[in-house]
């Protein structure tokens, strides 16, 4: 646990939570400021930064807990898509330091605008880039 981060505290029960789910290594709840009905966040029990921090099961376990709440939303709410968002470090506009995914109901008509808008010099870097990872 890490002192003074709020999804640490909410784990400790010491800030109440809209808890949809919990088993031993993660909880979920719903987001208290929501983009959409159904907005959850799924966090490790355990605090970790960011995704370059957590083990890679957990990871993995963190990932079907996300297509279950997706899967939950379609069922419960109707909802005919899904996000599932993070952001893992301060150029990613983390803003909370403990790993999180936002899991994101979407419904047709609801002029969410979550997705990547791309440049025309960015698509002309793709070469570059691809070789500099493949180094």
């Amino acid at each position: 646990m890490m002192e003074g981060c709020i999804f640490c505290r909410i784990v400790k029960e010491e800030i109440p939570c809209h808890q949809i789910y919990e088993d031993d290594l993660v909880k979920v709840f719903l987001d208290v400021n929501p983009v959409a009905d159904g907005h959850t966040l799924v966090i490790p029990k355990t605090h970790y930064m960011n995704i370059f921090d957590v083990p890679e099961k957990l990871a993995s376990h963190i990932n079907v807990i996300c297509k279950r709440m997706a899967l939950l939303c379609q069922d419960k709410l109707g909802a005919e898509g899904v996000n599932v968002l993070n952001a893992s470090g301060e150029s990613a506009q983390q803003t909370v330091f403990h790993l999180h995914y936002h899991v994101v109901p979407r419904f047709k008509g609801d002029k969410l605008d979550l997705w990547f808008h791309s440049d025309s010099e960015k698509k002309n870097n793709v070469r570059m880039v691809k070789e500099k990872l493949l180094e």
